[in-house]
């Protein structure tokens, strides 16, 4: 890293420091995930583990057990520990945390740090001994400040990340919930839809199973996995074996028990991670923000910092005392705090949501929570009540009807993938199970899972004093009816006709303007000596009738909606329910459908169409989890910076590809890996002060930067004016990086500063172009009195010689100093500072101590140690006038730049 430029230092450190250990150490595995999915990535494994792995997948799974030191049953409780001593956690390496040491090596190799070392060594070398120990400090303090927050960001990111688990079902001599980073090889575990696949696994048996390996292969596609190989002679590439999962990816359907092979380091992911060790996921609205804005920085830097070396070379004829110079102008006008404010800020804000039950996964998520205009949410759980209510169970004509309850009972009861709200409705009518005698009466017989194509689910069942077995589907109503021929009324089965279909679909659309959820439920005899059913057996289904759902709204839903409206976010509701439901729940809580659109409608509709859709309709219904990736892609697209809020399995895709994903605790385990924000409670409520908290962040961080382009600008163009027209140097290198490092010392309250009301108002953006209009307009207004403090010392106190250099360096070194941390409280607001704007007490505390000692070091016993000299009284009459006249005027120059060009 030493042999490359400055330049390319600098870019790396401002594209890379977001991602230091206090952002990737706990969100490593999704990045890793997008980078091997693509295809530039090599995916070649060590010839051990892919040996292991295809022997495991081509052993006979008894056989595999027995090596493994296990049994269908699971592990016995004295194997655990002997296990874990060998094995250690479930955690690959880059989820780790660094060593101490390596962490502050890690604060300290930064270019700013460099080439203040450098410009250290230069010093001592050259025997300015004083010089050398201030820049120093400054890199310690630096360093220190930096390792100390990060450290405390990373206990606080502990502890909130342990409020949220990703668990796994595991069988240690019975079913248990067990963190995924205490699986060990030779666990039975439980897999079902939606389920993260924790570790490296062989299958042992399976239903139906469909794997999304799209994060290891790139395939969109799920694959479907078997407890036995079909064909064991066509790959030994592991990744083609058709009885393997790897931890990673996840269950799309169906179900399965397999038993783990390899955890941590040592499974195929893992052992890809310690080869790929520099991937990231494209960088988010915030990273390249702050990309923008440091160039234009850089950009600064690289045509000051030259001139003021050859001016004051030419000029003053010592051309290494101009280079140490230019090095501190170099220094100055590079926000060397600002990974530690950004750090800060943004941990502060986590630890603040925290306390509101909003958990941060990725911190830079905070401020695209503050950036968030649309949002875009499922209706259940979001604008209704977590519960539902069983309301009807009714026959195709709408008569209540018992035999429709009894079947849907036996669906939920003996399905074994995810089960859902509806289930769990249906499942509290006990009184059902008592009238069935469902425990000894039936026996399940196999069950076709649900899937999100064909929006049904089977369970077959047989009874003891019947020669037939009983498939009975539940699922949407127009997915159901593709599969009946006949309609149950009363005894009597008749076939179902064009003029009965009709009349089938007004009584549903009746229940739906209702505000009604219907799930419509069929059933046909099969053979007793079937025990094996597929998609294919789901036809010739006679309809039973309909179990329709109440969803009431939350009561905190229409504030919540108004609330975000009013902070300039909009609300699209995006849902795989129906169109008539969702309507009426839309204008239930005050949010009146302007367009709808289906998810049949988007399948029509190009890219461009689309884009403009979106822009007008704000309810869209019978999605598919395709259609909600797709809507949000087009958003952003768009120029929007959405939000997504999801706890499905058919979130996850839209969660991953919006800019701040939102689940929720409760969400399967995919949803909750690919969000940035998990809510404790599912609220809107919550998401409000998360729009806020966000707003604040992004305004503090903005405040340093704002702040520290202006008044580091403002010095570097007096130092440029004195350069050309003074015989020595204005200011001795020592004193700009002794001013400058008070002035970031002032700084580190800013995390805990007051945001005024207005600034929340509205979303925020990074806006290139408005810090460099910022920098060029109020930079000079210091210049002005920069120039005038010139005239001052060399007419007024006669240091006009390089015998008094002394005496005008240390007169510039107070306005300079006081007027960048005045511009503190100038900038931070709008407003009147101080009358009508107050900052929080730890900036007016550190601003008046850093004020305090600026003083000092010229007027006290240390003065010579920094080669300053005390100021004679009559200066400190002036040096009112001039902080008066100083604030005054960039009063008036913010009311100017407000009113033409806004203030962000």
């Amino acid at each position: 890293m030493n042999n490359k430029p400055n330049l390319t230092l600098l870019k790396e450190f401002f594209a890379s420091f977001l991602r230091s250990r206090h952002y990737a150490r706990h969100f490593r595995r999704l990045a890793l995930f997008e980078s091997l999915a693509d295809s530039s990535v090599s995916r070649e494994l060590p010839p051990t583990l892919a040996h292991t792995l295809v022997k495991a997948a081509l052993q006979d799974p008894d056989a595999l057990l027995t090596s493994l030191g296990t049994q269908r049953e699971g592990l016995h409780a004295e194997a655990i520990e002997p296990l874990r001593e060998r094995f250690g956690l479930n955690e690959v390496e880059h989820e780790q945390p660094l060593p101490w040491w390596m962490h502050l090596w890690h604060c300290y190799r930064n270019p700013f740090n460099l080439l203040l070392s450098l410009l250290a060594l230069i010093s001592w070398l050259t025997e300015d001994m004083k010089a050398a120990a201030v820049i120093l400090s400054m890199v310690i303090i630096s360093t220190l400040l930096r390792f100390w927050q990060e450290a405390q960001s990373n206990k606080a990111a502990d502890a909130l990340k342990a409020m949220v688990s990703n668990t796994a079902t595991v069988i240690r001599e019975q079913r248990q919930e067990l963190p995924i980073q205490y699986l060990l090889p030779g666990d039975i575990i439980v897999l079902s839809a939606g389920d993260m696949i924790p570790a490296d696994c062989r299958v042992l048996s399976a239903k139906d199973l469909f794997i999304s390996q799209a994060a290891m292969t790139g395939e969109s596609l799920p694959v479907e996995k078997f407890a036995q190989l079909r064909d064991s002679t066509s790959s030994i590439n592991p990744l083609d074996l058709d009885t393997l999962l790897f931890m990673g990816t996840n269950v799309v359907s169906g179900a399965a028990t397999a038993v783990v092979l390899s955890t941590g380091n040592s499974t195929y992911f893992g052992a890809l991670a310690l080869r790929v060790s520099a991937t990231d996921r494209e960088p988010t609205s915030f990273q390249a923000g702050v990309n923008t804005i440091s160039w234009l920085l850089i950009r600064f830097m690289l045509v000051m910092a030259p001139l003021v070396l050859l001016i004051n070379g030419f000029s003053k004829g010592d051309w290494m005392q101009a280079l140490l110079f230019a090095l501190s102008i170099a220094v100055g006008l590079t926000p060397e705090m600002l990974p530690m404010i950004v750090t800060s800020t943004l941990a502060k804000g986590a630890v603040f949501l925290s306390r509101k039950k909003v958990i941060v996964k990725r911190l830079d998520a905070i401020q695209n929570f503050g950036a968030m205009d649309v949002l875009c949410t499922d209706k259940t759980g979001t604008l209704t009540q977590d519960r539902i209510f069983l309301a009807r169970h009714v026959d195709a004509w709408g008569e209540a009807s018992d035999d429709v309850l009894q079947m849907a009972y036996l669906n939920s009861y003996y399905q074994t993938g995810l089960k859902n709200l509806l289930d769990v409705a249906v499942l509290e009518h006990v009184e059902v199970n008592r009238e069935l005698q469902v425990a000894t009466a039936f026996a399940k017989v196999d069950e076709v899972p649900f899937d999100f194509t064909r929006r049904r689910m089977s369970v077959v069942v047989s009874r003891q004093d019947l020669d037939q077995n009983l498939l009975i589907c539940k699922g949407a109503v127009e997915e159901i009816l593709a599969v009946c021929t006949r309609v149950r009324h009363g005894d009597t089965d008749e076939p179902l006709t064009a003029a009965l279909l009709q009349g089938i679909r007004e009584v549903t659309a009746s229940f739906n303007e209702e505000g009604l959820r219907v799930v419509a439920v069929a059933a046909r005899p099969t053979a007793r000596s079937q025990d094996n059913y597929g998609v294919g057996d789901e036809q010739q289904l006679t309809l039973i009738g309909y179990v329709a759902f109440l969803d009431p709204p939350k009561e905190s839903t229409a504030p919540a909606l108004k609330a975000l409206a009013a902070h300039g976010v909009a609300v699209k509701v995006l849902t795989g329910d129906n169109e008539r439901v969702t309507a009426k729940i839309c204008r239930e809580v005050g949010l009146e459908p302007q367009g709808l659109l289906l998810g049949s409608d988007i399948e029509g509709m190009g890219d461009q169409q689309l884009a403009a859709a979106v822009e007008t309709c704000n309810v869209f219904a019978r999605l598919t989890p395709a259609h909600k990736e797709r809507i949000v892609r087009l958003l952003k697209g768009n120029g929007h910076v959405v939000g997504f809020m999801g706890d499905g399995i058919n979130d996850a895709p839209a969660l991953r590809t919006a800019d701040i994903g939102i689940s929720v605790d409760s969400a399967v385990d995919i949803a909750k890996q690919a969000a940035d924000i998990i809510l404790l409670e599912k609220s809107l409520m919550v998401l409000e002060e998360g729009v806020l908290e966000g707003r604040r962040t992004f305004a503090n961080m903005l405040k340093y930067i704002k702040m520290t382009a202006s008044s580091n600008f403002g010095n570097v163009f007096s130092v440029l004016i004195a350069s050309a027209f003074i015989p020595f140097l204005p200011m001795l290198p020592m004193h700009l990086l002794v001013q400058n490092l008070l002035y970031d010392v002032s700084q580190i309250a800013i995390p805990f500063d007051n945001v005024d009301p207005e600034q929340l108002q509205a979303p925020q953006r990074w806006q290139p172009a408005d810090i460099g209009r910022f920098m060029l307009f109020f930079g000079p207004i210091s210049s002005i009195f920069d120039i005038g403090t010139f005239l001052l010392m060399w007419y007024v106190f006669k240091a006009n010689s390089a015998e008094h250099q002394t005496l005008f360096q240390s007169g510039w070194f107070v306005v300079g100093l006081l007027t960048q941390t005045l511009v503190v409280h100038l900038i931070r607001t709008p407003r009147v500072p101080f009358l009508q704007s107050r900052a929080a007490a730890p900036l007016m505390i550190m601003t008046g101590v850093i004020m305090a000692v600026g003083i000092f070091l010229p007027m006290g016993p240390f003065a010579h140690y920094f080669k300053l000299q005390a100021l004679p009284p009559l200066y400190f009459v002036f040096l009112m006038l001039i902080l008066l006249a100083y604030m005054g005027l960039t009063q008036a120059m913010k009311g100017f730049y407000r009113r033409r060009y806004g203030w962000q």
